[in-house]
This record gives structure tokens, C-alpha cells and sequence, in this order.
């Protein structure tokens, strides 16, 4: 059996995770507290760790009254899990010894360990000078890394520990090898790297020294100086200090012309001369006699044919983030068996940038060359595609091709496959439409490994799929604020604000930090924010509309009407509504927009089930497609379908939806609920905002969601005047009524309480002029004059006598009053009453409050008095 702790937990039995292993049979549990034990068994392991340190890594300064018991079933648990993974070992290997337990291991079986043997011996072989074997095994160690310690499960004080040491020790490890590579003159392959490890540690002078002496023995002093020049400002804006000594000593020597800065050491080459102590402790280089004065002195280039040819874009200073991907990239680059690999994704999503970071970071795996190639014509740069003998004819020109190419493609491959040989090469092809523009490079290049960039995977192209989706909102924030180049960055919330703007999709992240100023503010207009992005980012639009381009005519379509959509994660059933068709025919229709990189597909997470979204971009892209290709027919037919499918999921959400408690999902809906009730008014569908608003109103009230409620209620009432629907007017006059009464702005509680009784008198509908009476009688008891409280009461009872409802709050009332007038056993009849009506319309929110007020009248609070379900009265001071 084999563990896995540098990075996620994996837990193999035979041919289980770990280098050298011959299977994938993955045994790592699931439950995250049995990860936890296990976890602090592993960091420990040959040790005791107590069971007081277990329990306060499961539940901190609060642990459960069972918990010694609950640890106990864990460790029964670990211990068949053992058992599975090692039929013959493994379940003795975790022994019971006081004070707690000990996971008795072969260092061998965990990555843990031998990391940190590697790491060692590389140590003292670094000071012994033996640079090679110390890049080596430092290297060896470096790939055993493939995360921060146990990234998958939770940390308590040990694992928070063991994760700080262990991120520090794999520093170390990878700035020796680095440092060893340097005194084995491996410069030129080292720079990109360094590149990206400065962006990771930008306070880390030891990696800035490596970077400026790389730069400067690769003949390129600028450059070298203006990385001193980067980190210094750095350093002082941050914290207020210069750079240390030893890097300011090192800056003198390039900025002096220093040729002792110019020869490694090779393996423990003699030093000599001032200031090779110092290069040797910085950067790994150390002078010597006879060196050349600079970059002339350097051996000719060989020939390209035998020579690493590196073809690629110069490495993106605004990368950032995207570790975990770049992580499973490399991975999948490096694993038996799988000589393609796809990075597939919708598009603007960073495909071609992650492959090309990707790429830069794989010099060491890849000795044999590394090129990129642009396989989409792209107007905007003047570039034409490639087909598969293109790509192959370019490569073939790189390795040192000269004259007339073979025209057939066998003949070109064997001419490839000779000036290539065995190189082990990895060839990004970015942007691949179809397997016919891979297979003739793989089969002349069977020693390579393939990187392809696509939106869909092509068919018939067998590869390893990477599927990339947007960045996390914090790692899309950190984009954005790279992507200023430290010119005026927004704060954290306005960058929030132009990342949710922007829908976390990188294209659009990078075109809106070209804008001057950028501020939210200039993005927050949903018709022209398109238009401001490409007026920012010249290309932008085409970039982003690619992909729909691309598309045959029935999915432009479908693309356009789901355009219609409220922002957010939607489901099949909105899709089908949209589309007008089965949600079977809806779910086939998004899937192949999703393979058109189109639309994201979001696995289930908590509380919710897999849905569909389209990132705000392309659903702005796609309204704005509608508004120019959509007949106003088909856009009013598709909104009326949609209203009815929110209306329906209004009116039946009373049980748990998508496995959440009904109100929980509601609160999550919302804003898709109010964005189809105002798309409905805009459209002209009168009758479906009246339903709608409607259909909102208890929601709106119990979340007290006072401009919603307002501004959906004022739609749906002009709507109604639209109508000519007098009792609809009532409905939402009375409601607004109650949100001003709410909102205690009285007199125009007042005035709407006296309009919706008008409208109710002339349509002749008798509950909603009991709820309008009662609002007026409610406004009456405020002002304290309880004879025009009850004068209005009798009426409104009387009116609510087929309606349960109208009944439940003209009894309410009744009951409030009876209170104020100290009568409280006429208070109980009424409020038993209201008890008694809740139960018969099923509603918990009613029944809940009529016992409250019930309880109330044996234990008066003394200062506040609930009028209203949730809404609370002070009392006046005597």
C-alpha cells in the first residue's frame, strides 16, 4: 500500500498511487474526519500521536461529548481500509499504543518521506559540489510535489503545521536545484521558470539573484538589471526596505560588466578572483581563470537538427493563478500511455494561455524542443490556419528542413520522424478543429508528446481530456489586478464588482483592464457592456463570438434564445421553456452547445444539482444576437414560456427543491424570479407579470426585500391598468399598502390602502376589500384611535367570509385591538380564530404566528407587541 499526502490525499493498495506503481486502485476515503485521522497518522507516522491531538485536529476547542468513542470507530474504520489495501500488512500496521495510536510504515509508502530523503541527500551533495547528482535528486523530489500538503482535508493545528513546514522545505528544494542547475550552466533552459517562481515568491531575493545571473550569462544585462530594478520597487512599496546586501553586491557586479559573473562551476570548478565567494552564495556561479569577456565567448550554436528547438510565445508576465490545472496538466504530460493530451474549454476561457504557461514550465521534461503552433486563422493578427502537413512542414523547417518539401505525406513525416529522431518533444497545437490536424504530426513524431488546445473535443481524436472551466472568483480578482500592471488597481470590491461583471471569464477580464479608469461603474450597463469591452480591447467582440460562428444554424439559434435566461446556473426545465421543447430534446440541445464551448456545464455541488451557465459574456453575446436575429414573435413566444415555467416553480415550491429546504432555494432564485417578471413587462406580457408578481409577493414580504417588492409590484400593476383587471389592481395597491405600512412610511400606506378599496368596491371583490379595510383599520390602531379601528373591523369581516385569508387578518386585527383595549379574553377567541384559519389554508408562517400570539397573552413582553407575522411594535413609555 502507498500514500500520498503532497498535494490531495490518495490511498493505494497494490498497483495503488505512488511513483512506480503498476495499477490505479484508489482506496482513499471519502469522509472527510477519516481523511483527517488518517492525515495526522501520516505526517506522524512511525510516531505515537496522541488521542487528545486527534480529537483537537477533528473538532478543535469544541469537541462533541462522544468524542473518544467517535475516534475509536474512525480508527476501526482506518483500520479495514488497511486491511483492503494490504490483505496481508495492513490492517496491523496501525497499533493501538498509549497515549494514542501509531501507523507503523516502510518510508517507501509514503511520499512524504521519501520527498524529504531526496530533499536531504540533494542537500549535502549541493555542499559536497556535486551539482549534478544535487539537481538531480532535488528534481526527483520536486516531482513527488504536487500540491500543498493534504489540499483536499480539513486542517487543524497539527496539518496546519506539518502544510507551512512542508511548503517551506519544498521552497528550498526547488531554489538548490535551481541554484545547482546554474553552476551546471543550464541558464537559458532556467529563465522562463525563474520568470514564473518570482511572480510565485515575490519576495524571495534568493530567486531574483538565480533570475538576474541567468539573464545576464544568457547576454542580457538589461533585462537582469531590470529585474533588480522590479523587485527593489516591490520591496519598498510593500515594506518600506531596499534589497539585501548580497543582492545589491550582485546588482554592482551586472551593472559593472562583471565577466566573473559569466562561468559555472561546473562540477566544483576551482574560484578565483574578488567576489566569487559571493557569486557562489547568491546564484550558484563561481569566476575562474581564463573566462570570456561576455556572451561572444559562448560555443557556437549546433546545428537545429540537434539541437532542443523552443517554439514558443514569450512567456506571459500577467499569468497568474491556475496551479491546480497546471498541475494536472503536467500530470497528464508526464503518465504512460497518454501521448495527447486535450485542454478543451468554452471559449475566452485561457486555453491557449494555460497551455503556453504549461508549456514554458516543462523544459526539464521535454529536452527534445517544445513548439507551439496556431492551428485558427485569426483576422486580427494576420495569421492563416494550419491543416496537419502545414503544422508538419513548419516543424520540419525548425529542425533545419532545407529546399523543396516532399509534397506527400508520407514522404514529409519519414523527413520529420529523421531530423527529430527519438527527441522527446512536446507540440502544443492551439486551437484544433479537427483530429485530422494531429494525426499526421503523431504519427510522424512517435516520441513526442501532444498538447491540444480546442472549445470541442474533435471526433475521432483519442486523447486525455482536460476539461477548463472559468477561475474562482478570488484567483479571476488576482487576473484582473495583474492584468493593470500595478497602474491604479481597484480595490478589492470594485474588482470584485468587474469580476462578476465580466463573469470570471479571462478574455473578458484582460480586455476590461485596458480600460482608463477601470472602474465598475463603466461596465455595469448590460446593453453596451460589450460594446465598451471591445472599444477597450479591439477584438474582443469577434474573439468572444467565435464560437458561435462556428456553430451550425439550429444551435446559433438556441444559443440566441437562451439569451433570455435571468444570470446565473440554470436547469433543464428553463431550457426547455426557452426553446419550446421536452426537456429531454432541451438537455441533447445544451449538451451540444457545451461541446461548442458555448455554454458550461457545472457539476453538483451542495444544496444544488448539476446545471448548465452561460458565463455573463457570451449571455450578453447571446441577448445581443436575439435583439438582431430573433423575430419579435419568437422572442415574445419563448419570454411567455419562460414566465410560466417560473410561475409554476413559484407556486410548487412547498417541498424540498434540488435537494434544498424550499425557502432556502427561493432566497438562491430570486433574482432570476424578479429578472423574468421585468423581462415579461418589457416584452408586453401583461397577463404573466400580473401572475408573477403575484406569485412573488409572500416571498418578497417574508424577506422584507423592500425595492423588489416595490418595483416588481408597480410593473405588475401598470400591467393590470394595461388589463383593465380592477380586482389585480386591488391585489397590488393593498400590497403595496402593507410594504409602506412596513416600511412605516404611513400616509402613503394610507393613500394606496384607500385606492385598492375603490378598485375592490368597483370590481365587487369582497376579500380584497376586507384586506384593504383591515390595512386601514391596522393604520388606525397606530394612531392609537381605536373607535375607527373597529369601525372599519365589522365591515371587513363581514366582506372576508368566503376567504380564509381576508378572515385570518381581519381576526388578527380584531385581536390586536382587543389587546389594546384590555380585553384579553376577547383577544384569545379572536386569535384562536386566526388559528384555526391558518391551519385550514396550510400555512405554517400563519399557524406559527397566531400561537406566538396566543403565548403572548398568558406572558405579555413588556416593551413590544408582534403585530404582523415577524413585524414588532414598541411599546409607548407610559
Amino acid at each position: 500500500m502507498r500514500f500520498r499526502i503532497l498535494g490531495p490525499l490518495e490511498v493505494g493498495g497494490a498497483g495503488g498511487p505512488g511513483p512506480g506503481s503498476g495499477g490505479s486502485r484508489n482506496l482513499t476515503p471519502r469522509a472527510a474526519k477519516i481523511r483527517v485521522v488518517l492525515a495526522a497518522l501520516l505526517v506522524r507516522a512511525n510516531e505515537i500521536v496522541s488521542v487528545d491531538t486527534l480529537i483537537d485536529e477533528l473538532w478543535g476547542e469544541e469537541p462533541p461529548r462522544t468524542a473518544t468513542t467517535t475516534l475509536q470507530v474512525y480508527v476501526s474504520q482506518l483500520r479495514k481500509l488497511l486491511d483492503e489495501a494490504d490483505a496481508e500488512y495492513g490492517r496491523d500496521a496501525l497499533v493501538t499504543r498509549a497515549p494514542g495510536y501509531e501507523l507503523r510504515l516502510d518510508p517507501a509508502q509514503l511520499d512524504l518521506t521519501v520527498f524529504q530523503e531526496l530533499y536531504e541527500r540533494g542537500q549535502e551533495r549541493m555542499e559536497q559540489g556535486e551539482y549534478e547528482a544535487a539537481s538531480r535528486l532535488q528534481r526527483q523530489a520536486l516531482t513527488l510535489w504536487r500540491g500543498p500538503l493534504l489540499s483536499d482535508t480539513p486542517h487543524g493545528p497539527l496539518l496546519d503545521g506539518t502544510a507551512v513546514r512542508m511548503t517551506e522545505v519544498r521552497t528550498a528544494a526547488l531554489e538548490q536545484r535551481i541554484r545547482a542547475d546554474l553552476h551546471l550552466g543550464r541558464q537559458q533552459a532556467l529563465i522562463g521558470e525563474l520568470q514564473s517562481v518570482v511572480a510565485e515568491f515575490p519576495l524571495r531575493e534568493e530567486f531574483f539573484a538565480h533570475l538576474m545571473v541567468a539573464l545576464y550569462r544568457s547576454g542580457r544585462q538589461a533585462d537582469a538589471l531590470q529585474v533588480f530594478s522590479r523587485l527593489r520597487r516591490g520591496l519598498v512599496e510593500e515594506l518600506g526596505i531596499d534589497p539585501g546586501l548580497e543582492l545589491q553586491m550582485l546588482h554592482r557586479q551586472i551593472l559593472g560588466g562583471d565577466s566573473e559573473l559569466l562561468r559555472p562551476t561546473g562540477h566544483g570548478g576551482g574560484a578565483g578572483g574578488p567576489g566569487a565567494d559571493r557569486a557562489r552564495s547568491v546564484s550558484g556561479v563561481v569566476p575562474g581563470p581564463g573566462a570570456p569577456d561576455g556572451p561572444e565567448g559562448a560555443a557556437p550554436a549546433p546545428p537545429a537538427a540537434h539541437r532542443a528547438v523552443v517554439e514558443l510565445p514569450a512567456a506571459d508576465q500577467l499569468f497568474t493563478g491556475r496551479e491546480e490545472e497546471l498541475g494536472e496538466l503536467a500530470a497528464l504530460l508526464a503518465a504512460p500511455g497518454g501521448r495527447i493530451v486535450v485542454l478543451s474549454g468554452q471559449v475566452g476561457v485561457g486555453k491557449t494561455a494555460l497551455a503556453t504557461e504549461a508549456a514554458h514550465r516543462a523544459g526539464e521534461r521535454f529536452p527534445g524542443g517544445r513548439v507551439l503552433l496556431r492551428m485558427r486563422p485569426d483576422a486580427h493578427e494576420d495569421r492563416e490556419g494550419m491543416d496537419g502537413p502545414a503544422a508538419a512542414a513548419r516543424i520540419a523547417r525548425l529542425y533545419g528542413a532545407q529546399g523543396a518539401l516532399p509534397g506527400n505525406a508520407r514522404e514529409l513525416g519519414d523527413l520529420l520522424r529523421g531530423l527529430t529522431g527519438s527527441r522527446r518533444m512536446l507540440v502544443v497545437l492551439d486551437s484544433v478543429d479537427r483530429a485530422d490536424q494531429v494525426e499526421p504530426l503523431a504519427a510522424a513524431l512517435p516520441q513526442a508528446r501532444f498538447l491540444v488546445t480546442c472549445r470541442r473535443v474533435p471526433r475521432g481524436l483519442d486523447g486525455r481530456v482536460l476539461l477548463l472551466d472559468v477561475p474562482a472568483p478570488r484567483e479571476a480578482r488576482r487576473l484582473l489586478v495583474a492584468a493593470r500592471r500595478g497602474t491604479d488597481t481597484p480595490d478589492e470590491a470594485e474588482a470584485a464588482e468587474i469580476t462578476d461583471l465580466c463573469g470570471q471569464l479571462p478574455l473578458a477580464l484582460r480586455a476590461a483592464a485596458r480600460a482608463e479608469p477601470c472602474a465598475a461603474a463603466r461596465f455595469r450597463g448590460t446593453p453596451g457592456r460589450l460594446a465598451e469591452l471591445d472599444a477597450v480591447a479591439p477584438g474582443f467582440l469577434d474573439r468572444l463570438g467565435t464560437a458561435y460562428e462556428d456553430a451550425g444554424t439550429t444551435q446559433q439559434r438556441e444559443f440566441r434564445l437562451l439569451g433570455l435566461l435571468p444570470e446565473g446556473p440554470f436547469g433543464t426545465e428553463s431550457a426547455a421553456a426557452v426553446l419550446g421543447t421536452e426537456p429531454a430534446g432541451a438537455r441533447a440541445a445544451v449538451a451540444e452547445l457545451v461541446a461548442a464551448g458555448l455554454v458550461r456545464e457545472e457539476l453538483p455541488s451542495a444544496g444544488r444539482p448539476a446545471c448548465y451557465r452561460l458565463s455573463e459574456p457570451l449571455r450578453l453575446l447571446a441577448a445581443d444576437r436575439l435583439a438582431a436575429h430573433e423575430s419579435a414573435d419568437s422572442v415574445r413566444a419563448a419570454t411567455g414560456r419562460l414566465c410560466a415555467a417560473y410561475e409554476k416553480a413559484l407556486r410548487e415550491a412547498t417541498v424540498e427543491v434540488d435537494g434544498a429546504h424550499p425557502l432556502e432555494w427561493l432566497v438562491r432564485q430570486r433574482p432570476a424570479f424578479v429578472t423574468v417578471l421585468r423581462q415579461a413587462a418589457r416584452t408586453g406580457l401583461w397577463e404573466q407579470t400580473v401572475r408573477l408578481a403575484d406569485a412573488l409577493t409572500g416571498l418578497l414580504e417574508t424577506l422584507a426585500a423592500w425595492d423588489d417588492w416595490e418595483s416588481c409590484h408597480r410593473l405588475a400593476l401598470d400591467a393590470a391598468h394595461q388589463l383593465g383587471d380592477l380586482p389585480a389592481q386591488a391585489r397590488l395597491l393593498r400590497s403595496l399598502g402593507d410594504r409602506a405600512w412596513q416600511r412605516r412610511d404611513l400616509p402613503a400606506a394610507g393613500e394606496l390602502y384607500e385606492r385598492a378599496l375603490l378598485a375592490a368596491d368597483i370590481a365587487s371583490d369582497l376579500p380584497e376589500r376586507s384586506r384593504a379595510l383591515t390595512g386601514l383599520a391596522d393604520l388606525r390602531l397606530d394612531a392609537g384611535a381605536v373607535d375607527g379601528a373597529a369601525a372599519l373591523l365589522s365591515p371587513a369581516l363581514d366582506a372576508a367570509a368566503q376567504d380564509p385569508r381576508a378572515r385570518f387578518e381581519a381576526l388578527r386585527v380584531m385581536g390586536l385591538l382587543a389587546v389594546e383595549c384590555g380585553r384579553p379574553a376577547t383577544a384569545e377567541e379572536h386569535f384562536g380564530q386566526c388559528l384555526s384559519e391558518a391551519v385550514v389554508l396550510g400555512d405554517a408562517r400563519l399557524e406559527s404566528y397566531a400561537r406566538r400570539r396566543l403565548a403572548a397573552l398568558r406572558a405579555p413582553a413588556p416593551d413590544c407587541s408582534e403585530v404582523r407575522p415577524g413585524v414588532w411594535r414598541l411599546r409607548s413609555a407610559a
